[in-house]
């Protein structure tokens, strides 16, 4: 069990960095050389919404410093828009600028053919299971993290 627990890990690592070669190649084909892979997922991971930058921490799970840095990054090159939320000027509130959201589409259009292509090879019950199971492997580390977890 161990041997296969060390290669579903291993395994997970590389389709992330496989992922983000996917993206990588995605902006070379579209000649859009201001933005890295991983800027070009957090802003589709924003999409519509509007949010704190810690908001986005929690909910793409990124490294603070990272996000900070990206989020500048971003709004320099006219990818996202930032202003003071009303209710506390400490807090900067972040939502795509025009050219972030065209972005977007970009990015939701190379999922569309993606998912059009693994259809052929994959179907909806067997993504289903996958998701199931990287949700166990999510809650385990997560309750790990926290010392909630019992082992027994």
């Amino acid at each position: 069990m161990k041997e296969l627990y060390t290669e579903s890990i291993l395994m997970i690592e590389r389709l992330h960095r496989r992922f983000l070669d996917v993206v990588n190649t995605e902006l070379e084909r579209q000649k859009t050389s201001d933005i890295n892979n991983v800027q070009a997922v957090i802003l589709y991971n924003i999409g519509d919404d509007e949010m704190t930058i810690g908001e986005l921490t929690h909910r793409g799970h990124y490294l603070g410093s990272n996000v900070s840095y990206n989020v500048k990054k971003l709004v320099e090159n006219g990818y996202l828009l930032q202003e003071q939320a009303p209710h506390d000027k400490r807090s900067v509130r972040i939502k795509l600028s025009e050219k972030g959201l065209a972005l977007c589409k970009t990015i939701d259009a190379l999922h569309q053919r993606n998912v059009d292509a693994l259809s052929k090879e994959v179907d909806a019950p067997t993504l289903q299971n996958l998701n199931k199971t990287l949700s166990i492997f999510e809650k385990f580390w997560a309750d790990y993290i926290n010392h909630s977890y019992k082992f027994k």
